[in-house]
């Protein structure tokens, strides 16, 4: 297990964005962008792939001691912090509009000869059963 694989897991668990991490990485004075640190997410075989190394892994978990427990001077609840963060996670996401499928009907254009094929076509043909139409070809007589 390498370093982005652990940076990977812990992003997961604390359920943590790539602003949050680049907000935990300034608070040890470490500075990075946003497209840095999701160059250390991608696949391996990624061509923007980037190996974690150990600077980094190291200031990340610093800073998020400082985060999660605060500093001494201002004492923070590891749980509290977490519990927030879902609840922004939760509130993001359903602040969300869902996109809806339902299919508004076009107002239909009266035709004038519409009224005569109407009723000049009502014959149909009869419906031929799916099944029969269905020919395998697996080499099989």
């Amino acid at each position: 297990m390498n370093n982005n694989d652990i940076f990977k897991k812990l992003r997961v668990a604390l359920q943590l964005r790539d602003d949050q991490i680049e907000d935990i990485l300034k608070l040890v004075d470490f500075r990075m962008s946003k497209g840095e640190i999701g160059n250390f997410f991608r696949n391996a075989d990624h061509p923007k792939y980037v190996e974690c190394g150990d600077q980094v892994l190291r200031n990340f978990l610093n800073g998020l001691v400082i985060h999660l427990r605060g500093t001494k001077e201002e004492p923070k609840n590891a749980m509290d912090v977490i519990k927030q963060n879902q609840v922004e996670i939760s509130k993001n996401t359903s602040a969300k509009p869902k996109l809806t499928t339902a299919k508004v009907a076009a107002p239909k254009k009266e035709n004038p000869n519409a009224s005569k094929k109407k009723f000049a076509s009502k014959k149909t043909a009869p419906k031929v059963s799916v099944v029969e139409k269905v020919k395998f070809k697996n080499g099989k007589k």
